[in-house]
C-alpha cells in the first residue's frame, strides 16, 4: 500500500488529525528517533508543510515555520509546487513530487482521554516490500473474521442456554396437566370402592 501527499492528508483528516507540524528541536528529535526505526519500511514520511497562494510555507494548522530542519540546498525555488518529506534515516526535510509514495506522520490534538499523539503510518515505498502490504491486509481480514466468529458463537451459546430452561418449563407444565387429568379418575375409583363396600355390607346383612 502506497500513499501520495494528498491521499495521506485525506486519511489523517478522516481520523481527526493532520500531517504533523514540528515546532521545536525537541519535537524534531522525538520524530527522528521513532522514524529511524522504520528505515527498512520507507525512506521518508510526509509532514504537514504546504505553500499558500502567496508562496509562503506554512504548517497545515496555518502556523508559521518557526523551526526548520531542511536538508542542504533545500527547499529549491524551482520546485515550489512540491511537498515535504522527513527523511526516515536523517530526520532532515526535503521537497519531493507530491505523487511520491511515502509513509506519513499524523498529529492529533489533545483530548480528555489521550495525550498529544504522534502516529507513524507506515506505507512502504512503491519499490519496497509490496508483499508486506498484502500480508497486513490478510492479518486484518483474519482478525475481523475471528471477531465475527466469536460473536456468532456467543449468540449461539446464549440461545442454547435459554432453550433448556424453556423446555424445562414446558415439561413442568405438562406434568401438572397430567396430574390434573389423572386426579378425577382416582376420586371415581375411591367412590366406586366405597359403593362396593356399602353393597357388600348390605349383602352381608
Amino acid at each position: 500500500l502506497c500513499w501520495g501527499y494528498l491521499q495521506s492528508s485525506s486519511v489523517v483528516s478522516l481520523i481527526g488529525g493532520m500531517l504533523t507540524s514540528v515546532e521545536d528541536p525537541a519535537e524534531s528529535n522525538f520524530l527522528v528517533e521513532h522514524a529511524d526505526l522504520y528505515t527498512s519500511k520507507t525512506s521518508g514520511f510526509w509532514i504537514g508543510i504546504y505553500r499558500n497562494v502567496k508562496g509562503q510555507l506554512l504548517w497545515q494548522d496555518n502556523s508559521a515555520l518557526d523551526f526548520v530542519n531542511w536538508s542542504e540546498g533545500q527547499p529549491s525555488e524551482d520546485q515550489l509546487d512540491y511537498c515535504v518529506e522527513l527523511s526516515a534515516s536523517t530526520g532532515y526535510w526535503s521537497i519531493l513530487p507530491c505523487s511520491s509514495q511515502k509513509g506519513f506522520i499524523c498529529k492529533k490534538p489533545k483530548s480528555k482521554l489521550n495525550p498529544l499523539l504522534f502516529a507513524l503510518y507506515l506505507f512502504t515505498d512503491a519499490t519496497k516490500d509490496k508483499a508486506n502490504g498484502h500480508l497486513n491486509m490478510w492479518i486484518l481480514l483474519t482478525l475481523v473474521l475471528i471477531i465475527l466468529l466469536g460473536m456468532v458463537f456467543m449468540i449461539y451459546f446464549a440461545f442454547k442456554i435459554k432453550t433448556p430452561s424453556d423446555t424445562a418449563r414446558k415439561e413442568r407444565w405438562c406434568c401438572r396437566q397430567i396430574e390434573y387429568s389423572h386426579a378425577p379418575p382416582e376420586r371415581d375409583n375411591e367412590s366406586d370402592s366405597t359403593n362396593n363396600e356399602g353393597k357388600n355390607e348390605h349383602s352381608v346383612v
